[in-house]
């Protein structure tokens, strides 16, 4: 079979945070007449330049970013229907500029939203631009409420979804309830949907339920993805020192201006919310305290070192945490859905350990992955490149069970007062240390 050159192409990069994503994305635009589109939710905020990690101008090399610093501090993160509707906005301009996109940024539930055919994505984005965040909460109030209110309405109109979710998860029950309210349909309906286009997809075409056929196995482009990888002990190292660069380069004057901003803010009767949007950011929260302390002027210098090592060490922790999540994301969710939607050849993974052979070897290789995706010349099985792909790129399949009612079983644990929402937990809860524990303490006691 003759294989015709993709019409509108897009290149996608992800991996963890410290990798090398952004620096790959300069070379290939620069080899390919491309324009990069920012996929990295902080980064989204102006401004804060070191606590989000943001591209500087000088590495940017002329290329032209978009969707980088373009909120300001008190907007909350856009929700995934809105970075969806905005992307595809100027991946189109892109286009006919006669360009090629190349999205890269580490909040990959942005990335796999937008590869993906995704209907509540795109009803979320409508939502989301008819007014700001403020406007929206107002639409529905109960969205606020305690968790105990939140359930019992997520009862009365999706009582398999309630059913689903152990009664203190509030943001599982949330979640559902907003799924119903935004869309007028039960989340069990959707992800019954979801799970219905998925199985047609791997057969061929399909249409959506407006009746638009859809490109291929259920993604919205022909798409190469590149996962940029690095062993964790040489991302523990290249991470580690990448906080101590981020206080030689005014971490800590960031981290002030936002707490400076929170008070402002609640001086004027508009306290933020800190667990949402930049305030999550990791530096700010992990370095708030030594800031207050160091300003008060109450803090020995003595106390103020042992605070600020302490912060370090918590961002540095926070940091690998966080590059963990995002490696735990690829393999459990996108590397998942590419292989239910036959797309896994779309996926190839370099290993970037080696920052010193990074330009030499890991780019080199890409550029040539890129021009044969483009000229739709014969290109290799990923899993066949190295060990290591072939051991990363096998999906795993511990994932969301929320769109799988099959393997709802929800088991209530009485002696440690834990829930398990399916059969696998079940059994590893049962054989824990600490059920063990709590067991024989339970049976002693009944004894006396």
């Amino acid at each position: 079979m003759i294989r015709k050159p993709p019409k509108e192409p897009l290149i996608a990069i992800i991996g963890a945070t410290g990798t090398g994503k952004s620096q790959l994305a300069v070379s290939l635009a620069k080899r390919y007449n491309g324009e990069i589109i920012n996929g990295d939710a902080m980064q989204l905020y102006a401004g804060l330049p070191v606590i989000t990690n943001k591209i500087t101008a000088e590495e940017q090399e002329g290329v032209p970013h978009h969707l980088l610093g373009c909120i300001g501090l008190q907007e909350q993160t856009w929700v995934v229907g809105t970075f969806v509707k905005r992307a595809l906005k100027i991946i189109e301009v892109i286009r006919e500029r006669g360009r090629l996109p190349i999205l890269v940024g580490g909040t990959h539930y942005y990335t796999q939203s937008l590869l993906f055919h995704d209907r509540l994505a795109e009803r979320e984005g409508s939502h989301a631009d008819s007014g700001d965040q403020e406007d929206e909460r107002a639409q529905w109030p109960i969205l606020d409420q305690p968790t105990e209110v939140l359930l019992e309405e997520l009862k009365k109109v999706d009582p398999a979804m309630a059913e689903r979710w152990h009664p203190k998860d509030r943001r599982k029950i949330q979640r559902s309830l907003e799924i119903y309210l935004k869309t007028g349909k039960r989340a069990s309906e959707v992800y019954a949907e979801q799970r219905l286009r998925k199985a047609t997809a791997a057969k061929g075409d399909v249409a959506d339920e407006d009746g638009v056929m859809l490109d291929g196995p259920g993604m919205r482009f022909p798409t190469l993805i590149f996962w940029v990888h690095a062993e964790a002990n040489a991302l523990r190292a290249r991470l580690d020192g990448r906080v101590d660069k981020m206080l030689q380069a005014g971490l800590l004057d960031e981290v002030r201006t936002l707490s400076s901003h929170a008070h402002a803010e609640a001086a004027a009767g508009r306290p933020v919310d800190e667990t949402r949007g930049i305030w999550v950011s990791i530096g700010y929260k992990e370095f708030k305290t030594y800031i207050h302390a160091r300003e008060s002027g109450d803090v020995s210098g003595k106390d103020l070192e042992k605070l600020q090592a302490e912060a370090l060490e918590r961002t540095q922790g926070a940091t690998r945490q966080y590059a963990k999540r995002q490696v735990r994301w690829i393999r459990i969710k996108l590397a998942l859905a590419l292989s239910e939607a036959g797309a896994s050849e779309h996926l190839y993974l370099f290993d970037g350990s080696d920052s010193s052979a990074f330009e030499s070897s890991l780019v080199e290789r890409a550029a040539e992955l890129t021009k044969s995706f483009l000229e739709a010349s014969p290109m290799p099985r990923p899993e066949d490149m190295t060990p290591l792909a072939k051991e990363m790129l096998t999906a795993k399949r511990e994932y969301d069970v929320s769109a799988q009612p099959e393997k709802w079983a929800k088991q209530y644990c009485d002696v440690c007062d834990v829930t398990c929402v399916v059969e696998e937990q079940w059994q590893q809860h049962v054989k824990s240390r600490a059920h063990s524990k709590l067991s024989s303490k339970r049976r002693q006691h009944l004894r006396n």
